[in-house]
């Protein structure tokens, strides 16, 4: 009887442990390049504007929070208010409108964006301003018929009425298109989709259409919030108290020119990046579980930068 041979088992395999290999961080010689030149750049321009004594800093300090300047800065600010809620109110009805399949409502609404984004702001304020010499007196009445209460054009609409109309209703026409173009941009497959689900139409438009339409809409608004506050200094032809006929009317009794147009530039720097950083709220609120990254503000990536680069060194020491 032949002896059963069992099979050998193959020897279990010796693991060996590979050497660790060092990772080298990739080199960026010309990032390093252009940050020397962007640093020596920046440093030259702080230098000229500190070593001019042309620029008058001490006339610049002395100006900057002075009554008169601080009240026209705060009427820049209402112009800038009510024309915004003007133009975001009328430009949202001319945008439903703009969408509607009624021909008249589409013809209306075209009419007005064509009109008012074709004629030059600056023409607006000067009509509105001199409305009188056109209509007398508004009233109120039968259409084609009897007035049954009227009041005298120039009493009604005074200089700052004319700044609020010109800027409200000129902005209005951009406002549309942005409103619209946000409403546009959505996939009509998901107004199907929530039809056939059977949700009502005012939930569709509150929970479904506008926060993805607001995801467009609202960057695109705060940069007409920020053009209409820049755009304010224009009713200066109407001699009303804003920020930069205030500084015209100092700088022509005190003949400091630069100093005075330096501090129009920094409010209005202070009052752009203010409104840069709502709209970065804004943007931040209304993106929310959207793929798209949000771009943090400079000063949160260079604390960012900061923190990270000491944290590294912190690693290294140990």
């Amino acid at each position: 009887m032949s002896e059963t041979t069992r099979p050998t088992r193959a020897p279990a395999p010796v693991l060996t442990v590979p050497p660790a290999v060092r990772v080298l961080p990739a080199r960026h010689p010309w990032r390093w390049v252009a940050t020397a030149v962007v640093a020596v750049l920046a440093a030259m321009a702080v230098h000229a504007l500190v070593a001019n004594p042309v620029w008058e800093w001490p006339t610049v300090g002395r100006f900057l929070f002075s009554a008169t300047i601080l009240r026209s800065l705060w009427f820049t600010v209402e112009l800038t208010l009510v024309g915004t809620a003007i133009g975001l109110v009328l430009g949202t009805v001319l945008a439903l409108m703009r969408m509607s399949d009624n021909p008249l409502l589409t013809g209306v609404s075209f009419t007005y964006i064509s009109v008012f984004r074709s004629v030059p702001l600056i023409l607006q304020l000067l009509f509105w301003y001199n409305l009188a010499i056109l209509y007398e007196r508004i009233g109120v009445g039968i259409p084609f018929g009897p007035q049954f209460w009227s009041i005298g054009t120039q009493d009604l609409i005074g200089p700052v009425t004319a700044a609020c109309l010109g800027l409200g209703l000129h902005q209005a026409a951009y406002f549309a298109e942005i409103v619209r173009s946000g409403f546009l941009a959505i996939d009509p497959g998901q107004r199907e989709a929530a039809a056939a689900l059977g949700i009502p139409r005012g939930r569709q438009f509150w929970r479904i259409q506008l926060p993805q339409a607001l995801r467009i809409i609202v960057p695109t608004t705060g940069n007409e919030i920020i053009g209409l506050l820049k755009g304010t200094s224009v009713v200066y032809i109407m001699a009303l108290p804003e920020l930069f006929y205030q500084v015209q009317v100092v700088y022509s009794r005190t003949g400091r020119v630069i100093p005075l147009l330096v501090v129009a530039a920094v409010w209005y720097f202070v009052l752009t990046s203010a409104l840069s950083v709502l709209q970065w709220f804004v943007e931040r609120h209304y993106g929310r579980g959207s793929s798209r990254s949000q771009d943090d503000l400079p000063l949160v990536v260079l604390l960012r930068s900061v923190r990270g680069a000491r944290a590294r060194r912190l690693e290294a020491s140990r």
